[in-house]
């Protein structure tokens, strides 16, 4: 993420005021200067909008996308939005998501929108949707659970109790969970 800063015009047209001018914006902070955002475009890779407010981060854990990834990343949080009030939005840059990574997301976010681009284009836009079973990506939140046993070959299973709120209920200990955030 980067920010560019406009610092105000004086009139001037000598370059070095004008140099001087834009090189010491924080002065110009101060004095009613307008902040605008910047994120590049990218040509080729996903972008997952509408995802609720606080919930990127999530998002990228869910993808397995961490500190140490190679992978070229915009991550905007807190963005206003009309239809949700606030919203963020990842960028991936040269990954296309597939099926089953777009309903790891639907866990997190059930509104967002994936946008696949190619060349710069929009080529692709689709709209996650809830899976009725998830199996293998939720950790049960009972420390009893077989699906917890590391001696047990048991891969956890939850089935979705509800969109609102998001509830998951396991299929071995029927334990509901509601925020799975710190179960992923």
């Amino acid at each position: 993420m980067s920010y560019h800063w406009r610092a105000p015009s004086t009139g001037s047209t000598n370059r070095a005021e004008e140099h001087l001018n834009t090189a010491c914006t924080s002065i110009y902070l101060i004095s009613s200067m307008k902040k605008e955002l910047k994120i590049v475009p990218i040509k080729n890779g996903t972008v997952i909008d509408h995802i609720a407010a606080g919930q990127a981060l999530n998002v990228l854990k869910i993808l397995g996308i961490h500190a140490t990834t190679d992978a070229a990343l915009s991550v905007v949080m807190n963005v206003r939005s009309k239809q949700m009030g606030r919203k963020d939005i990842v960028k991936v840059e040269d990954r296309e998501l597939k099926p089953e990574e777009v309903d790891k997301i639907a866990l997190i976010a059930p509104r967002a929108t994936i946008n696949i681009i190619r060349d710069s284009e929009v080529v692709a836009k689709h709209q996650v949707f809830l899976p009725t079973i998830i199996e293998g990506i939720i950790r049960c939140a009972n420390p009893n659970c077989i699906s917890n046993a590391e001696r047990e070959p048991v891969i956890s299973r939850f089935s979705t109790a509800g969109e609102n709120p998001l509830r998951f209920r396991c299929y071995y200990c029927e334990r509901m969970i509601e925020d799975i955030s710190g179960y992923l």
